[in-house]
């Protein structure tokens, strides 16, 4: 169960931009219409846009109503800022968080005997000597594997609508802001627990073509703004990891919401772009802010 919804986690809510993949080749262009909201008032618009943080090539996303929404925003705010021109500080976070301050066991047997070929296959095309990462956390391996299995099936973290949409705003000297740091979003993976971070790590030896498959299916309700999809989907895997659901979706859309709310309080038009995941389902975002009592109407 974890290993699903470790991928669909990296994908579609904020961490696939700690993943850095290579530029895929050129594909079909695709036509999306993904889910965006409004939650106004007499004086203050915010747009909700739910967002998948790492795309094919060619992938047309932008309409003319999310456009015209982008334009009227005086301000961008995504769940964390992650510079991939220059990711210094992302590289010094995680190699912070990833070492353990003790041995931990040798990183082949943190997977089931069956597993350990393809584990070592896979650390040799990062690179990586088994016998050097007795320290190395379980789940920070499993961070650099899951980026090269997105690359190889053509994910691009430059494709990704924050990416474009913080160059359109740093272009036009427009404000950007973040609701996490990157230290807080790793956090979410150091604090699970050793069993757990195997799960996660043995999810990345998958053949690589199931995984494409899986992501097809999560594109497809993200680009049809198919947001009952995506809920069934997270409720679904989600379900067999109470913990992660509540670290990773329950806690950080009650503290969103509650960030909403504030900010609520000021006037102006801004745009908040997060992953899709959290704009979906029971404990979603958009339902928090309708339980309290505030206007939130869906544009497309």
């Amino acid at each position: 169960m974890l290993k699903s919804v470790f991928r669909r986690i990296a994908s579609a809510l904020g961490l696939a931009g700690l993943l850095i993949a290579t530029p895929s080749a050129a594909k079909t262009p695709q036509v999306a219409h993904p889910a965006l909201w409004e939650v106004s008032d007499a004086d203050t618009t915010i747009y909700l846009f739910g967002t998948i943080h790492l795309l094919p090539a060619n992938y047309q996303w932008r309409t003319a109503k999310f456009n015209e929404a982008v334009e009227g925003s005086q301000q961008l705010i995504v769940e964390v800022i992650v510079d991939l021109e220059h990711p210094e500080a992302m590289a010094s976070s995680f190699a912070r968080m990833a070492i353990s301050p003790t041995p931990l066991p040798p990183i082949l047997e943190r997977v089931s005997p069956a597993k350990r070929p393809a584990l070592q296959a896979a650390l040799a095309k990062i690179g990586a000597n088994p016998a050097q990462l007795g320290q190395v956390k379980t789940w920070a391996i499993a961070f650099q594997l899951l980026g090269l299995q997105f690359a190889q099936i053509g994910l691009v973290g430059k494709e990704g609508p924050e990416t474009v949409l913080r160059k359109q705003f740093t272009a036009e000297n427009k404000q950007i802001g973040q609701l996490e740091t990157i230290s807080q979003q790793l956090s979410f993976f150091d604090t699970l627990p050793e069993n757990a971070q195997r799960a996660l790590l043995e999810g990345t030896l998958e053949d690589p073509q199931a995984m494409e498959a899986e992501f097809g299916g999560m594109l497809s309700a993200w680009s049809k703004g198919d947001v009952k999809g995506i809920a069934r989907t997270f409720d679904q895997d989600l379900s067999g990891s109470p913990e992660l659901a509540q670290n990773l979706i329950k806690k950080r859309n009650a503290n969103w919401s509650k960030w909403i709310e504030q900010r609520m309080e000021q006037p102006g038009k801004i745009m908040i772009a997060v992953g899709a995941g959290h704009l979906a389902g029971r404990e979603s975002v958009i339902t928090r802010l309708q339980k309290d009592g505030f206007r939130v109407r869906r544009l497309q």
